[in-house]
């Protein structure tokens, strides 16, 4: 199991585009930090992609992906 498992239901189930870091915290019970870099990859299972990471607006966006 992933500390990020409530994050990939929640983006399986809602499908968002884009959530912000303070939304992800929410989300995880935690505030999202550097370590989502390595597990952003397990969203792939759940037919997502982690797309771009800003920064500046503190945001991620997500895009729907299937596995060939």
């Amino acid at each position: 199991m992933s500390r990020y498992d409530p994050l990939w239901d929640h983006i399986r189930s809602a499908a968002p585009s884009e959530l912000t870091f303070d939304e992800i915290g929410k989300i995880c019970g935690f505030p999202m930090d550097h370590s989502f870099l390595n597990f952003k990859k397990e969203l792939e299972k759940y037919g997502y992609r982690g797309g771009r990471i800003s920064l500046k607006n503190r945001t991620v966006q997500f895009h729907p992906w299937k596995q060939s």
